[in-house]
């Protein structure tokens, strides 16, 4: 979702982030409830600048930590981004009478 959107609320859970490297390709994969607006652009963004050295682990937790979107890293470019697979949690309704 971006800016202005009519959602409950815009937080979000991560339930899982792997890094993976082979030979000179790294994949991250994110799994989460929902992400918003380039969320995982800046996730990744924050993650390469760490894996370059331009910023220390410590930053990215504070980062995390903080919830203050400027404290986090650029946001990644887009190319390269693929959305793997989407699920839907099963929800059982029951009408009322």
């Amino acid at each position: 979702c971006g800016a202005g959107a009519q959602v409950k609320t815009t937080v979000r859970c991560i339930h899982a982030l792997d890094i993976t490297k082979e030979a000179d390709k790294i994949t991250i994969r994110i799994r989460g409830n929902g992400f918003l607006y380039n969320m995982v652009r800046i996730i990744v963004g924050t993650l390469v600048e760490a894996g370059l050295l331009e910023r220390s682990v410590q930053s990215v937790k504070e980062a995390l930590e903080s919830l203050d979107r400027s404290l986090a890293g650029k946001t990644a470019p887009a190319k390269g981004l693929i959305l793997s697979a989407v699920a839907y949690e099963e929800k059982i309704f029951q009408s009322v009478q």
